[in-house]
């Protein structure tokens, strides 16, 4: 059990708080005090309230919450967690959004007013279409789901052009259709016997994105998956990719808010790679500077198969993106590169695992970290070979460029290889602005702040520039010559 959450305390009914009366030591009188739930209780009670889905899901979320009360919130004894206190998390008590919906759905008689008092509530943000937008990178011919607070939006989404071998569709829609992939992919993928937050979000799986593509598909336009949280509660959407063998799709995620608020995310993608499949996926975290966020996405790519991945974390009081992949059939091919910007007292975490199951498989990785004021940035990126993956090429690389005496980073390059013919390396750096290039470029008649720009972009550029989607790139390029223009030297 977490050392950080009160202890579970088994009890009936679902009232807030717990009333315990005993009698006092001497006399009659009898005493009363009052305990809050710990913020584990209130799961437990949000989670029998949800809307029951079909026996295997219900199975399903059944042993995921089971295992989440027996793993508890992490503690930083635990050594994936060991720089990153999530103790914020852990001692706020978030209610679901998603209840709320559900509820209204059960109440309505009608089927079509209640799906109408239901889409109210999903967007009780009171989010329009030119607010979503303005995270669209100016693309309006890519197909796009809008989700708000985890649930979705048909109404501010976009799906045009389907065909028989590709579908784009809520996870929600997809269950209750009774989609035998979802059945076979969904909770195998992401493990969430040893995370916590994968088990906690298995738990409330009920709404998130469902992209399924036949043999052979290709996805000319890019997906969007745009996901607007706002309150005080916690939204845990639940995404599913399966691409059929030879399938190519490219799919962005995108976590943002249009206000202030302490809301938490935690969300969880699972990607199918088949046989020869290419997937391209984005996913960046933009979160409000108040917010909470953990995000899993967590791969298996089957032979000759190729992922590549990036990530890109800006936003949130406290935030975790785990990126996963196991590389399970011969000559598979994955490429996992991230950037993190961090400001003020941000504390940003980043981890990564490689997992080689097979021969021949190259895995190639590149994390760069910008951070300014007090912040604090994490990485921890792991690679493990296993003794049947010979002929392996692995390269893993974090760099992190400090701009503030008081912002750190914690790094951890790892590599476990159990099979002896590899070629692995890995490596870490943690330095300051060159004060050599910033000599040069005040030389020649540029600014001290506009030099700083310059050189915090130049090296952020490398790992930018891997980046094939035009449009997403120049918005990260522009993000990036931003975030630090105004900052103080």
């Amino acid at each position: 059990m977490s050392e950080i959450a009160t202890d579970v305390v088994t009890r009936e009914g679902s009232g807030v708080n717990d009333l315990v009366t005993r009698d006092a030591a001497k006399g009659s009188r009898k005493t009363t005090t009052t305990r809050a739930p710990s913020s584990i209780e209130v799961y437990r009670e949000d989670f029998s309230m949800q809307k029951a889905g079909p026996a295997w899901l219900n199975q399903l979320r059944a042993k995921a919450i089971e295992r989440f009360e027996a793993l508890g919130f992490p503690t930083t004894k635990n050594e994936d967690w060991h720089f990153t206190s999530v103790a914020p998390i852990a001692e706020r008590s978030f209610r679901s959004a998603i209840i709320d919906a559900d509820s209204i759905t059960a109440e309505g008689s009608d089927r079509r007013e209640s799906s109408r008092r239901r889409s109210d509530a999903v967007n009780a943000l009171g989010v329009k279409p030119a607010d979503v937008a303005s995270f669209s990178f100016g693309q309006n011919d890519w197909h796009q789901l809008v989700f708000i607070n985890g649930l979705f939006d048909r109404a501010l989404s976009s799906i045009d052009g389907l065909n028989g071998k590709l579908r784009i569709d809520s996870l929600a829609r997809a269950i209750e259709d009774g989609s035998p992939s979802v059945e076979i992919h969904l909770g195998r993928i992401a493990a969430f016997d040893q995370h916590a937050f994968t088990a906690l979000n298995t738990a409330f799986v009920a709404d998130g994105a469902f992209i399924e593509l036949a043999n052979d598909a290709v996805v000319e336009k890019p997906i969007h998956l745009v996901f607007v949280s706002g309150g005080e509660g916690v939204s845990q959407p639940r995404n599913l990719i399966v691409a059929g063998r030879h399938s190519r799709v490219t799919v962005i995620e995108s976590y943002v808010s249009l206000r202030e608020s302490p809301y938490f995310t935690n969300a969880v993608t699972e990607i199918a790679v088949g046989e020869g499949a290419h997937v391209d996926h984005y996913k960046l975290q933009r979160e409000n500077q108040s917010a909470f966020h953990v995000g899993t996405v967590q791969a298996r790519q089957a032979r000759n198969s190729t992922l590549h991945s990036f990530s890109f974390a800006v936003g949130g009081a406290l935030a975790r993106t785990n990126i996963y992949t196991s590389l399970d059939g011969d000559a598979a091919t994955c490429t996992l590169n991230g950037l993190y910007l961090t400001d003020g007292t941000q504390h940003i975490d980043n981890q990564t695992s490689i997992e080689h199951l097979a021969p021949n498989c190259p895995s190639h990785e590149v994390y760069k970290g910008v951070l300014d004021g007090r912040s604090h940035g994490v990485f921890n990126g792991k690679v493990y070979v296993h003794p049947e993956a010979q002929k392996t090429d692995g390269k893993q690389s974090n760099n992190n460029l400090l701009l503030s005496p008081h912002a750190r980073v914690d790094t951890k390059p790892q590599l476990e290889i159990f099979a002896d013919d590899v070629k692995c390396t890995h490596g870490a750096t943690v330095g300051r602005l060159d004060e050599m290039a910033m000599f040069y470029l005040n030389s020649r008649g540029i600014g001290a702040e506009t030099a700083r720009t310059l050189l915090t972009y130049a090296f952020a550029a490398d790992v930018i520039e891997t980046i094939e989607l035009a449009p997403l790139k120049a918005e990260l390029e522009k993000i990036v010559l931003a975030r630090f223009a105004d900052s103080p030297t």
